[in-house]
């Protein structure tokens, strides 16, 4: 008998009730027997170990990405070797249930058989053009279709290259310089971005970063995440100067936060009315937790968003737009500056279209939001029964929790977490065959392609963790 995801995910019908509408919010049912997991507590990692002392001669900290290094966790990384569906294996031969899924791209599981299929044929035509291909037009007509603020759309190679160029573009439009952050939110490693910037940089513990001059950040401007009267202190101190607001509208680099009732409309509110323009950073929730992102979920419509991750289905991609008057002003349509040799590279934008498409379906969302409704519930409750401190919460196929009493509602609350408690969590969930993102301060993320069989085993795994840590 096939599961749900794979009828799903070869297009077949769904439940007759299948809507593509907005998931409800409601706390979502796991009253499922329970299945037994095989804990191994001595994981196989000889060649794992092997292959990272090597990195480590050649790759700073043996990594390509800071995260990746498990120093938040302890112990060092699983060398990967191969993906699939909601799985992952290590070159030792060990299998994982994955919620990290490429940090969120993989949202029709991994390696999918569509979207292979799609590349492959894609690869026989070339895999680079450097040059125009109507791929970039579908794949625009899809996000603009779907995304409430996008009337023009660049596409670049990553959300790092995304959203400088959309700073950029602020300031370029409005004419002034200042820009305001939120603290714990992440937009990439550009030097005007490394100001309270969450994510790997709180997972190293660094402030910020050496290298980035006084000058690239002291027009960084930030307040508060949930916070509206610190934006409007900071709004008063600097009238008519702030060329744009840049947020995560829920936050993933702190954690999974979200925002609270009225927190994106106010911040809308305050800047319309100081001229300043709004972006909503949508690389992480982007096609991830609605169809329309998170602007269609909350209702809110920024001027201009940032996309990536989901809209490569797996390749590099970033993509910034908004409004046709200020994306007018980004050459060689007007004066402001930015290009790319890679930008709109075929492979992306085929593996994007895919994956959008195959989230199109119906019953996608709903999928989502039942199988991680059910997971993070199943992971509070065992963590309370086993008398810890949790608190968290998702939405749609994004979710985390915290080691600490209350609710989370920015990076100072996130800050008040057991990260050691963490560390020792993620290693017991490791032994346990799951694979979780290496940091305290990360979201986690479900597929298409996770099964309520793996919902199952992980919190099983998670209740027997729990109890021994």
């Amino acid at each position: 008998m096939q599961t749900f995801s794979q009828s799903f995910l070869r297009g077949a019908p769904v439940h007759a009730n299948a809507r593509c509408s907005r998931p409800r919010r409601g706390r979502a049912q796991h009253t499922r027997a329970t299945v037994a997991t095989e804990p191994r507590t001595e994981l196989k990692t000889a060649k794992s170990e092997k292959i990272f002392k090597e990195a480590q001669t050649m790759l700073p900290g043996g990594v390509n990405s800071p995260v990746r290094a498990f120093k938040s966790v302890g112990g060092q990384p699983i060398i990967f070797e191969s993906v699939k569906g909601s799985k992952c294996y290590d070159v030792d031969g060990n299998e994982y249930i994955d919620y990290v899924g490429s940090w969120g791209p993989a949202i029709v599981g991994h390696a999918n058989e569509e979207v292979n299929a799609a590349l492959k044929a894609q690869v026989d035509k070339g895999t680079s053009f450097g040059a125009p291909c109507e791929l970039e037009n579908k794949l625009a007509r899809v996000v603009i279709d779907r995304v409430p603020c996008l009337e023009m759309v660049r596409f670049v190679n990553s959300g790092t290259e995304a959203c400088l160029s959309v700073l950029r573009l602020m300031r370029a439009f409005t004419g002034r310089t200042k820009l305001l952050k939120f603290s714990g939110c992440y937009h990439g490693h550009a030097d005007s971005f490394l100001v309270q910037a969450g994510s790997g940089v709180a997972t190293l513990g660094l402030p910020d970063s050496p290298g980035v001059p006084a000058a690239s950040t002291a027009a960084t401007l930030t307040a508060q995440y949930n916070n509206l009267d610190s934006v409007r202190e900071v709004f008063a101190a600097n009238k008519g100067e702030i060329a744009g607001v840049i947020l995560e509208p829920v936050v993933g680099n702190s954690g999974y936060i979200a925002p609270t009732k009225d927190f994106l409309k106010g911040i809308q509110d305050i800047a319309r009315e100081d001229g300043a323009l709004l972006c909503f950073d949508e690389v992480m929730t982007g096609f991830r937790i609605a169809k329309g992102c998170a602007q269609e979920y909350f209702g809110v419509t920024p001027d201009l968003t940032t996309l990536g991750k989901v809209i490569g289905g797996g390749l590099p991609v970033g993509a910034y737009g908004g409004r046709a008057d200020i994306m007018k002003m980004v050459a060689p349509a007007g004066p402001m500056y930015q290009a790319g040799t890679l930008s709109g590279n075929p492979l992306a934008m085929t593996a994007g279209l895919k994956t959008l498409e195959i989230l199109d379906r119906p019953g996608a969302y709903e999928h989502l939001e039942k199988i991680t409704g059910r997971l993070i519930e199943g992971i509070l409750q065992a963590g309370r029964d086993a008398g810890h401190a949790v608190t968290g919460g998702h939405i749609s196929g994004m979710y985390g929790f915290f080691f600490t009493d209350g609710e989370v509602k920015n990076f100072e609350d996130a800050a008040k977490q057991d990260t050691a408690k963490f560390g020792r969590w993620h290693r017991g969930m490791l032994e346990h065959g799951v694979y979780l993102a290496p940091s305290a301060y990360e979201a986690g993320f479900t597929s298409l392609a996770h099964t309520e069989e793996d919902i199952d085993k992980t919190i099983q795994a998670a209740r027997e963790v729990m109890q021994s840590i």
